[in-house]
């Protein structure tokens, strides 16, 4: 992992089951999202739900469904990292996959996060550390944390889409 991880999030990641590995490399393209689809956070619904069902099929399933649904989705800043977290999303449902998926995606969040604070890693990328933390903290409560871990990924994707919307009226 890249330096703007910490080493308690490694942590995490290394311990996590596939539930709450999957649930937070989700968490991570769910709070990104906007920067590739505005309007977009219904398509991972039946990726969360898979999720919350620990069912592996319906993984597989469900994120081939969302990449055909955004494939033509976003042309802006920070698309291209975002596409890249639904494309790399692996299809079975294993734990070294999602471990190597989540890891991919914290550190392309963390990156995002910090290109888009004023500051380089100011509060902007601290938000983001503290979500996935507590993200994977959730997540190792089952099903119940995912209702926490959705919330979370929810809360940062508004915090992100204010950001973009700000960036874009004082351009």
């Amino acid at each position: 992992m890249t330096s703007v991880t910490s080493t308690s999030l490694q942590e995490l990641i290394d311990r996590a089951d596939a539930r709450a590995l999957a649930a937070a490399g989700l968490a991570c393209l769910d709070r990104c999202l906007p920067l590739l689809a505005p309007d977009g956070a219904d398509v991972l619904r039946p990726v969360w739900a898979a999720v919350a069902r620990g069912d592996g099929d319906a993984w597989g399933e469900a994120v081939a469904k969302a990449r055909v649904e955004l494939a033509d989705a976003g042309a802006g800043e920070g698309a291209a990292p975002v596409r890249a977290m639904l494309v790399g999303a692996p299809d079975d449902w294993t734990e070294a996959a999602l471990r190597d998926w989540t890891r991919s995606c914290s550190e392309a969040a963390l990156a995002l996060h910090a290109g888009l604070d004023a500051n380089g890693a100011g509060p902007l990328h601290a938000g983001e550390l503290q979500r996935q933390q507590a993200v994977l903290e959730a997540a190792a409560h089952g099903p119940t944390g995912l209702r926490r871990a959705r919330d979370l990924s929810t809360e940062g994707g508004r915090v992100l889409r204010a950001v973009v919307s700000r960036r874009a009226r004082t351009a």
